[in-house]
């Protein structure tokens, strides 16, 4: 044993379990044997000095033998010691983080022992035998947004339960408030609660005081005040009031902490050294937090071979859940796809947001969104899709350092003409870098760790037939399909005067252009809620009911309520209000 230990190295193995209080390291040789005696090193200045004294001698033992150190990360427990290793004059090469990977190793080797010495012994084998590739040290900066970005996300969770038990609470104490508000955490909802905590109160307010409430939708006060006179809450009373009032003021300071830690985020990120990371920012609908949160988890690109990769590591894709039944007791049929539960929630809910303001801003975003709903697929479904499409665009930033060029693809055919065919996602883009080296955004299923994509020579093939097939151009024969101006069509007619066509807008409130009523969409089934939302001075509308989904201008509402396509719906608008389809014709047809 003497002469094995005197033998010359190449490598040791080092394998440490890390826990709260202290580390288990194990130290082994490429046969496997002991290179050294176990060691416990505690979190403090003695411990951590014991494990240097332990490597310098192995060292000085073995001057040719570089140290493969394996850590298991499985939580933030490691961040102290990796930062103390690799400031250590010695030959190391550190590899990071795992867990599953080793806990996997660890039944192979110990299938019968789960101990912090089989595990630590199972790191150092696999450090010696495997040699996985070393881990990047994480810049300071890096670190620190890393570490604000966590603590965001205990601080969302935090949110969450507090609003969750005032939900329930609220249940016993104002029941039917759950059926007038979605949202338990809405700044006005909280200010109403903690000047009128209770149904009762609520009843015995007067409705200019209710109104009074700063942000308070207009359309909400008499039905709340009404629902309030008619509860059937069992709790009440001053026992109740104390209950209500204490759950607001939790929910208040976690979205005050929310806030604070949010603005740290953004200045965490803005402090962070120049790198291809800052593409991500030139993305539409990406703002500020969206980037941090993205870059805090990604940490660097290059740990991810193909978009694909980075849309699984999310968990930004759709899964079948046939199981169980619907809110009716309906068996959920088979294909019914759900968005997968994997993935950061943070991220998750951050990407969600950035998609919603996507579909609006993002050229990209904005031509999937609207094939997919003329696919038929229901408003949160597409707005999945769109999750992956933004991940996508986020690796081929990133990966190649240049900035979003919305004019590098027609993702949607210019108003009154013959469009480009987009290629609906996924598609394919094969080039080789002989055929363009301009390397730009791609929007790619499978793209290669270097050469992501290219804009010019480009071949495209869809995996499925284009939503909208373009028209052809006007030949003047009665077979062809007439050109619409989209354009010019819309300036014909308002928003106000299609709502007024389909007899719901005499039913909207607000004032000024903002008004707010029933969508002519998901409403046509009797639900009479007011989650349609309309801008009379810009013809704009959106609603807010994740089933429906619609949002655009005039004719974008047309083709939903008529669920036609775009061009198809064109031509049924201007035959309805007998409008022109382009400047060249005359009016076609009458009201009908």
């Amino acid at each position: 044993m003497r002469a094995a230990t005197s033998t010359p190295l190449d490598r040791i193995g080092v394998g440490i379990d890390t826990a709260r209080y202290g580390h288990r390291v194990w130290f082994l040789r490429p046969d496997r044997q002991a290179a050294a005696k176990a060691l416990t090193v505690l979190e403090n200045h003695d411990g951590y000095q014991a494990l240097q004294q332990r490597l310098e001698q192995l060292h000085q033992q073995h001057p040719q033998a570089q140290f493969h150190v394996r850590i298991d990360a499985a939580g933030q427990y490691a961040a102290n010691l990796e930062h103390f290793l690799r400031g250590l004059a010695l030959p190391l090469t550190i590899s990071i983080g795992e867990p599953k990977r080793n806990k996997d190793y660890q039944k192979a080797h110990f299938p019968k022992r789960t101990t912090d010495d089989t595990e630590s012994q199972a790191m150092a084998r696999f450090a010696v035998v495997e040699l996985p590739d070393a881990t990047l040290p994480v810049p300071p900066q890096l670190a620190l947004l890393r570490e604000v970005c966590s603590r965001l996300q205990a601080q969302v969770k935090q949110t969450t339960q507090a609003t969750n038990r005032l939900h329930n609470l609220m249940a016993r104490v104002f029941p039917e408030l759950a059926t007038l508000v979605d949202d338990f955490s809405a700044r006005w909802l909280l200010r109403l609660l903690e000047r009128y905590p209770t149904a009762e109160r609520i009843a015995a307010a007067h409705l200019r005081s209710i109104q009074q409430i700063p942000y308070l939708p207009s359309e909400q006060v008499e039905p709340l005040h009404q629902a309030a006179r008619q509860s059937v809450g069992s709790l009440r009373g001053d026992v109740a009031e104390t209950l209500v009032r204490e759950l607001v003021t939790q929910v208040g300071h976690c979205l005050d902490h929310e806030e604070k830690l949010r603005q740290l985020l953004e200045n965490a990120y803005a402090a962070l050294p120049p790198s291809s990371h800052v593409q991500v920012r030139t993305i539409p609908g990406i703002g500020p937090a969206t980037a941090a949160v993205l870059v805090a988890k990604i940490i660097d690109i290059e740990r991810f071979a193909s978009p694909e990769h980075l849309v699984g590591y999310f968990g930004a894709f759709p899964q079948e859940d046939s199981s169980g039944v619907d809110a009716n007791g309906h068996p959920l049929p088979l294909g019914t796809l759900r968005m997968s539960q994997k993935g950061n929630d943070l991220v998750r809910s951050y990407l969600w947001n950035a998609a919603r303001s996507g579909i609006t801003c993002n050229p990209a975003l904005r031509a999937l969104y609207r094939r997919l709903r003329a696919r038929g697929k229901r408003g949160d479904v597409a707005l999945g899709h769109c999750m992956r499409k933004l991940l996508h665009l986020v690796f081929a930033v990133w990966k190649t350092n240049r900035p979003f060029d919305e004019n590098h693809f027609p993702w949607e055919p210019t108003e009154g003409a013959p469009p480009a065919t987009p290629a609906p996602d996924p598609v394919v883009v094969e080039a080789t870098a002989a055929e363009s080296k301009d390397k730009t955004v791609g929007h790619t299923q499978a793209v290669p760790a270097e050469e992501v994509v290219t804009t010019a020579n480009a071949r495209v093939e869809e995996t499925a037939a284009p939503v909208n097939p373009p028209p052809p151009a006007p030949t003047g024969s009665a077979s062809s399909r007439p050109w619409v101006d989209y354009a010019f069509l819309r300036q014909q007619i308002t928003i106000e005067r299609v709502l007024s066509h389909l007899g719901v807008f005499a039913g909207f409130r607000g004032r000024g252009n903002q008004r707010r009523g029933c969508c002519p969409v998901h409403d046509r089934a009797g639900r009479k809620q007011k989650t349609f939302s309309v801008h009379l001075g810009k013809n704009v509308c959106q609603c807010f009911q994740a089933e429906s989904g619609v949002q655009g201008n005039v004719l974008d509402l047309w083709a939903a309520v008529q669920e036609l396509p775009l061009y198809e719906a064109a031509l049924d608008l201007a035959a309805t209000f007998g409008l022109r389809r382009n400047r060249e014709e005359e009016p076609v047809g009458g009201t009908r």
